[in-house]
């Protein structure tokens, strides 16, 4: 029997979950066991998983689960050295150098476990099944402009939103205290970009919206300062060029904010070189230069911004995929498998 441990986040400001409790009853009436863990923060309640048949685990036991449990969360497990024996399905940001994901296949390779890497759930074509991608756009756009109405000060903290209607209404309100803004996006046409193409357009916030065709000559790019808000929704690639180089941040510029809603700032294909750090929803914004002002906004969780909508979005994309748990060989999770076993050889 297929056993699914559905571990509770332990991340702050991470409410978000991959499976709804319609979802885990599709996965029951198929067979398969789900255990989910006591959570203080997910968006969705216990309540509704035990309705669906789930057994319930204390907070963050996963660690004690069955050898044969297949460990499913979102964002990262606690920094520590303790080896993993499990396999994992979560989003490791292990395979493009990031110290952090190191030290994680580090604890894979000394347990034994395996990575089942929800950024690399890809189809036959390389597609990924299940993404986020929109929300993050969507809620990338929306604390971007909050880093530009806040300003000549730095903004403060951010906190999650029942729905998108209640951020959109918040942001029409302190748009009156500010002139309406032009945008970039790169990376316009992909899911990321479409989320935040809908919440300027929601806003009336004229874009200009840049995909590969606009970037095929490699750079640079001065139109990117001739705009008060970019946002990039391209993901750190060795094929990606640079955006915004360290010059820009005294080059003259019409450019106030950048959202970098891709954020991997720790990656050497980062393509925003002002900043090399990711930033908080307690301190949301980084300003990089102080006349005029200059902040980035790179939070890396952002969709949980709008827990609720993410996470049912998400989950639906997803759930075909894990109805072919049973088969860990086959499919986007043999796929997976190869790509970590490709990783987990030059630790």
């Amino acid at each position: 029997m297929t056993h699914i441990w559905l571990r509770a986040e332990e991340r702050e400001s991470e409410e978000r979950v991959g499976l709804t409790p319609e979802g885990a009853a599709a996965l029951i009436a198929k067979g398969m066991k789900i255990t989910v863990e006591e959570s203080p923060a997910r968006v969705i309640p216990l309540e509704g998983y035990i309705k669906a048949g789930c057994a319930t685990a204390p907070f963050a036991s996963w660690a004690d689960a069955p050898q044969d449990a297949i460990i499913f969360g979102l964002k990262e497990l606690p920094e520590t050295d303790q080896p993993l024996h499990h396999r994992h399905i979560m989003f490791g940001h292990a395979y493009k150098g990031q110290p952090a994901g190191q030290r994680l296949l580090k604890r894979f390779k000394a347990g034994g476990g395996t990575l089942y890497d929800l950024e690399y759930l890809v189809d036959e074509n390389g597609r990924r099944v299940a993404a986020f991608g929109y929300w993050a756009g969507f809620a990338g756009a929306a604390v971007s402009l909050k880093a530009l109405i806040a300003q000549p000060n730095v903004m403060g903290p951010i906190q999650g939103y029942p729905n998108k209607d209640a951020l959109i209404a918040e942001l029409q309100r302190e748009m009156t205290a500010i002139d309406l803004p032009r945008a970039i996006i790169i990376g316009a046409l992909g899911r990321v970009g479409t989320g935040a193409r809908d919440l300027c357009a929601a806003l009336g916030i004229p874009v200009a919206a840049w995909d590969m065709a606009e970037t095929a000559s490699g750079g640079p790019f001065p139109e990117i300062l001739d705009h008060e808000m970019f946002l990039n929704c391209i993901l750190a690639d060795p094929s990606v060029p640079v955006f915004v180089p360290q010059s820009a941040k005294e080059a003259p510029r019409a450019l106030r904010v950048i959202g970098d809603i891709a954020c991997d700032p720790s990656s050497d294909f980062s393509p925003i070189k002002v900043y090399d750090h990711v930033t908080t929803w307690g301190k949301p914004a980084l300003r990089v230069h102080d006349a005029p002002p200059l902040d980035v906004m790179a939070i890396d969780n952002l969709p949980s911004l709008l827990p609720l909508e993410s996470s049912e979005d998400y989950a639906a994309q997803l759930l075909p995929s894990l109805h072919g748990l049973g088969d860990l060989t086959q499919g986007v999770w043999g796929r997976a498998k190869a790509r970590f076993d490709h990783h987990i050889a030059q630790v």
